[in-house]
């Protein structure tokens, strides 16, 4: 009888641990903007740091907020040919509100 009241508790507990992150997972969801991961695939890749973040995500967070102003910080990516597929995507794909995102070459 001792082992079926503890199998039931442990149970119960399992079973409210599991509602609790359900809802917590819902709720607490942290939403990232797409277009980052479309811009971190066009960067090198080379994860440097060279561009003063530390990694190509980083830039590329950088990059679709604005915040970068200049994509030739990207030492690897020297040729502008490289920066102008991202500049194309990003006119095409503006930010949330229709405000172009400010960054040049």
């Amino acid at each position: 009888m001792t082992i079926l009241y503890a199998t039931l508790i442990i149970g119960g507990i399992g079973l409210l641990f599991g509602v609790i992150l359900a809802l917590a997972s819902k709720y607490l969801e942290v939403k990232e903007d797409p277009r980052i991961d479309e811009v971190e695939k066009m960067l090198p890749g080379y994860n440097c740091g060279a561009c003063g973040t530390p990694g190509c995500r980083g830039f590329a967070v950088m990059i679709v907020s604005g915040e970068a102003g200049n994509l030739k910080r990207c030492k690897p990516g020297k040729l502008d040919a490289n920066f102008n597929p991202i500049l194309e995507y990003l006119k095409a794909n503006p930010n949330p509100d229709g405000t172009p995102v400010n960054i040049k070459l």
